[in-house]
């Protein structure tokens, strides 16, 4: 249950920053931890405040912190996995845990991007560290995550393969995805072959992916990890199979800005909420199979 409720505005300590939200990002994490799932272990009884993603203002700063001075304009994804409390009017955080929000990227924008941008960067770049010329499978390619790693790979020079819709397919391919598989119809593991990665957004694919992942290729298994006996048959395959949990990441937020800046990455909103519409917020990100992010707006 999502409840709108008043409490204290939290004070920046040193090394923090307080931000006046302005936009925060709906991803499955959240509705999934309301639900009792997802962070719901990590933040413990409720009542706790949702949701990691924020764009704002800032609005004070502790002791210690250079980067950022009052007025300057930020989004970040803070403390993930702990509470950061993005459904707010205020967070406070480490500074290092924002980034100066790029000018190509309206609040809303930028509110939907730090767990999802942040996820897909650790992705690509960190974990499965694609390289120009590396044939990568993205499966769920036009979800919130999914439509922003197809953007990083092929940014990186990597030829993409997306699976999605049929009707998505236009939108993928304008994003720099090579091709275009429609999931409910299109036999992947006949049409790929010799991949160096996979990543899995849907957490459906997992054996069936390391059968056209090559020898010393990664498949990246996001929903909830990966099946240990996955691990186990791809290490006998000579292949390496892992999960991933996004963290607070300076380097990976220039990142993306970076591409963003250089026109390569763009971030695509489905819809966008008030905040007091949390809830109706959570009910259509749990029903949606469309493209992008949901954004909740704090007025």
């Amino acid at each position: 249950m999502l409840l709108l409720e008043e409490v204290a505005a939290p004070e920046p300590i040193p090394t923090e920053v307080q931000v006046r939200v302005q936009a925060a990002g709906v991803n499955p994490v959240d509705f999934k931890t309301r639900a009792g799932r997802g962070m719901a272990g990590v933040l413990g009884e409720p009542p706790f405040t949702v949701g990691w993603d924020v764009c704002g203002e800032v609005t004070a700063v502790g002791g210690g912190v250079t980067r950022f001075a009052v007025g300057d304009e930020v989004f970040g994804m803070p403390w993930f996995p702990r509470e950061a409390g993005a459904y707010a009017e205020y967070v406070t955080a480490p500074s290092r845990h924002f980034e100066h929000k790029p000018h190509a990227l309206s609040t809303e924008e930028a509110g939907a991007l730090p767990l999802a941008g942040l996820t897909a960067w650790q992705i690509v770049v960190d974990t499965s560290r694609v390289q120009e010329g590396d044939d990568v499978l993205i499966h769920g390619g036009a979800g919130g995550v999914g439509h922003l790693a197809v953007q990083i790979a092929a940014a990186r020079g990597a030829n993409v393969i997306a699976t999605a819709r049929r009707e998505q397919a236009d939108f993928l391919e304008g994003l720099g995805a090579a091709q275009v598989l429609d999931y409910r119809d299109d036999d992947f593991d006949r049409r790929c072959g010799d991949l160096d990665s996979i990543v899995d957004f849907t957490g459906r694919y997992g054996e069936r992916s390391l059968g056209v992942l090559r020898p010393g290729g990664t498949l990246v298994s996001v929903p909830s990890g990966a099946d240990p006996k996955l691990h186990e048959l791809a290490a006998r395959r000579k292949q390496r199979s892992t999960g991933i949990l996004v963290e607070p990441d300076p380097v990976g937020l220039a990142g993306l800005c970076d591409l963003i800046e250089r026109g390569r990455l763009q971030v695509e909103v489905d819809e966008v909420f008030d905040l007091e519409r949390a809830a109706d917020a959570h009910r259509h990100a749990e029903a949606s199979h469309g493209a992008g992010k949901i954004v909740l707006r704090v007025p």
